[in-house]
């Protein structure tokens, strides 16, 4: 049984497996949506590395990113997608199945 559930890792997601991304789609799964500088804060990436794995996650559909103004300053917010809720969803349940957590 213990090879079955370690095998659950072998097979997550690896978007979002990388450190830096697990923690931004951890955030916005908690949220309805966040701004850059809000996830720039919590997640204490620099401005580039945050905007590289914003990147990677729109990419793979798991992230919606929308640029626009707040009066003459510019803002990016993002959200997850229900794809990205939903892989977040699968991740989570791997994880707890390969550390022998319940699967809720």
């Amino acid at each position: 049984m213990a090879g079955d559930d370690l095998r659950h890792i072998a097979d997550v997601d690896r978007v979002i497996h990388e450190p830096a991304r697990l923690l931004i789609v951890a955030l916005l799964s908690a949220v309805r949506e966040a701004d850059f500088v809000f996830l720039q804060r919590q997640t204490g990436l620099t401005k580039g590395n945050l905007s590289s794995h914003l990147t990677r996650l729109e990419q793979a559909g798991y992230l919606r990113i929308d640029k626009g103004f707040r009066g003459k300053i510019p803002q990016t917010v993002c959200s997850l997608a229900p794809e990205g809720r939903a892989a977040f969803k699968t991740y989570r349940a791997q994880m707890r199945r390969a550390v022998g957590g319940s699967a809720r």
